[in-house]
């Protein structure tokens, strides 16, 4: 990683309040420009986001937002209203008031004299839904969107629901997390030492748990159509650069983006890494000189500048060459290939029979199948990816090719179709597409669900008939990699994967026809490649903030199996970044456990628990304590949520909230 110091222009910066449409409220913000840009404009950068720029993001703001003002820039980060140091109330994710605020945020940056007029918006994950989203609303001055991690269909590929099924485990956790940061109180640095208190009062007076939400709209409807773009691409005018990782959850939008939004307006890069953004060097790399890239982008867009941005490939991919299981890996091998259309002309379908049998296979995974699924949103930590799968190939059906003659190239998203029969009228089916070397070792490399009651669409419930046989088809993730010779390709598929699937209520089993079912493969030619490269890594000067180590460090992921009572339980550290102290004395200590339990034969026994605890402190007198608890359970006919927060100033109660809800399972 390269640091830069001095740049061509002297980099400001300034916090400012931007007023919103409504006239009651403002939206807190920080820039940094040019000290010059007055007297020669510059165009305007905006990341929009809930997560704190005055503490939680400030680390990863001071290394990208200096660094566009010194190339020319105008780097806004604004906080999101009732979050942060903004005022106003809390609401819902990418709720019309947050994207209505953003549209204003947008046209008030324009206007500014020392903007020229012409705006771009960046983020990774919610910061890069809502580029996509606001992008979609066209406001006028919105040139150029950089959208990394991000997805464009809210429902089938965010943290709710995958193939119309409950994300079990982060459906819970993320919902509990966000509970937690949005009971987080504004900085009285910024909004005064006699507001924070009564600010802070008023957004945990206003909190509804994200979860009652969620779970109340288990089908895609009208509710999840809102802020997913795919429901409208040609919405979208401004330019969109779309950013992923192979070891991301949303890596799919960027291959639909690319697939669906003119040629001459779009282009995709889908690496190997995680939930972060790609110059950060966390695993799995290697990282790329991401600000250079997106420079080339917002130079193109923004300024009129031929910088061969728009002569790349529509979409640019890692295909990793194979590696053995692991749950981290510092740097995967492979490369990077070019395709100038999507889907790849290179690429074509290898449909593989999953065996010559015509009589049924049996299908009955017990409970605990998916604790080896790894983390739904890997972060770059050492327990993050799927460790060796052959425990979960062993709770699972498994159809395995002969050993390849020649390697085999997958670019793309595989499909499954299955004959099959189901014994409950609500069943699920998941497969997961395997590497499996000489020795035995299994590497996943890609998976998906499909809850069967959406079949025929995820806007209805189609219960099935038992006794009756259907042709079921479902896409897998997206991937890129390469199966050597002399490896074997496997489809294992079970009818659980817990904790990522919330299981049905009723325990039924599958019947499978080999003879009838195959995976699509979306092979790609290998072949001479023009080159791809990118720069080395390069940021502004890090902020100077100090990481505590744990005192009593423990297991990032811990599974115990109670034998007698044939429980399972994962205890989860998400890990996001711990206790640290910034340079202005601000203490932030963060804590938090996830816990997900089921018996093994047992599917009403799951229960999913998240809980937080925040504290910040700074000697001017600003002492916050935040405790978090969120546990969702369910019947058979009920999701059954428990939520309670408390909060103190200074060792006072400033709110306790708690909240009981029921919700039928229409379809989860």
């Amino acid at each position: 990683m390269k640091y830069r110091e001095q740049f061509e222009r002297r980099v400001v910066r300034e916090d400012v309040w931007i007023p919103t449409r409504d006239g009651r409220t403002r939206l807190h913000a920080r820039i940094w420009r040019p000290d010059d840009a007055e007297s020669e404009p510059v165009p305007a950068l905006l990341e929009y986001l809930p997560y704190r720029k005055s503490d939680w993001t400030a680390p990863r703001d001071a290394q990208r937002h200096p660094w566009y003002a010194g190339h020319g820039y105008a780097s806004v980060r604004v906080d999101i209203r009732g979050h942060g140091d903004s005022e106003g109330l809390p609401g819902d994710e990418y709720d019309a008031q947050e994207l209505a605020d953003g549209v204003g945020v947008v046209n008030w940056l324009a206007a500014q004299p020392w903007c020229t007029g012409k705006v771009g918006m960046f983020g990774i994950s919610w910061g890069g839904f809502n580029s996509l989203q606001i992008a979609a609303l066209a406001p006028e001055p919105l040139k150029a969107i950089v959208t990394v991690c991000s997805t464009d269909d809210r429902y089938d590929n965010d943290v709710h629901y995958t193939g119309g099924a409950v994300l079990g485990i982060d459906m819970l956790a993320w919902a509990g997390t966000m509970l937690a940061f949005a009971s987080r109180p504004p900085d009285p640095a910024s909004v005064g030492a006699d507001r924070w208190v009564p600010m802070w009062r008023e957004r945990l007076d206003a909190l509804e748990p994200f979860l009652h939400t969620w779970l109340e709209h288990q089908q895609r409807d009208d509710y999840w159509k809102h802020g997913s773009v795919c429901e409208d691409y040609t919405a979208i005018d401004a330019a969109v650069l779309a950013v992923g990782g192979w070891n991301d959850p949303y890596r799919d939008a960027v291959l639909r983006l690319v697939e669906h939004l003119p040629e001459d307006r779009v282009r995709g890069i889908v690496g190997p890494w995680s939930h972060q953004y790609p110059d950060r060097g966390l695993p799995p790399g290697p990282a790329i000189g991401f600000l250079q890239e997106t420079l080339r982008w917002w130079d193109q867009h923004l300024k009129g500048i031929d910088t061969g941005a728009m002569a790349e490939p529509l979409l640019r991919a890692w295909i990793t060459d194979p590696v053995p299981p692991a749950t981290s890996y510092d740097v995967l091998p492979g490369r990077w290939v070019g395709d100038a259309k999507w889907p790849s002309p290179k690429a074509s379908w290898d449909s593989r029979p999953l065996g010559a049998s015509a009589e049924p296979v049996l299908v009955r995974s017990p409970q605990h199948t998916g604790l080896d699924a790894g983390r739904f949103f890997p972060f770059g930590n050492a327990s993050d990816l799927p460790p060796d799968q052959r425990e979960e190939d062993g709770r699972s059906v498994c159809f395995d090719s002969e050993p390849l003659t020649e390697r085999v190239e997958i670019l793309g998203r595989p499909r499954v179709r299955l004959r099959l029969d189901s014994s409950a009228p609500r069943a699920h089916v998941i497969a997961r597409l395997c590497d499996v070397a000489p020795d035995g070792s299994s590497t996943l490399v890609t998976r998906g669900v499909l809850n069967l009651l959406s079949r025929h669409g995820r806007d209805r419930v189609v219960e099935w008939t038992p006794g009756t046989y259907e042709d079921v088809e479902f896409e897998l993730t997206g991937i890129g990699y390469a199966v050597p010779p002399g490896h074997r390709i496997r489809l294992a598929v079970s009818d659980t994967y817990w904790p990522w699937v919330w299981p049905h209520g009723e325990r039924g089993e599958l019947r499978v026809v080999p003879a009838e079912s195959a995976v699509q493969l979306p092979v790609r030619e290998a072949g001479d490649e023009p080159p791809i490269r990118f720069e080395e890594p390069e940021q502004a000067v890090p902020l100077d903030v100090t990481y505590d180590r744990p005192a009593e460090p423990t297991p990032e992921r811990l599974v115990t199996h109670d034998v007698a009572k044939g429980e399972w339980t994962l205890e989860v550290d998400p890990n996001y970044g711990g206790s640290r102290t910034y340079p202005d004395g601000l203490r932030y200590e963060e804590s938090a456990r996830e816990t997900y339990r089921i018996r093994g034969d047992d599917p009403r026994s799951a229960s999913a628990v998240s809980e937080w605890r925040i504290r910040l402190r700074r000697g001017d007198g600003y002492d916050a304590e935040i405790m978090a608890r969120t546990e969702l359970r369910a019947t058979a006919a009920d999701f059954v949520m428990d939520s309670r927060v408390e909060a103190r100033a200074n060792g006072e109660t400033v709110a306790e909230r708690a909240w009981h809800r029921t919700t039928p399972r229409t379809s989860g």
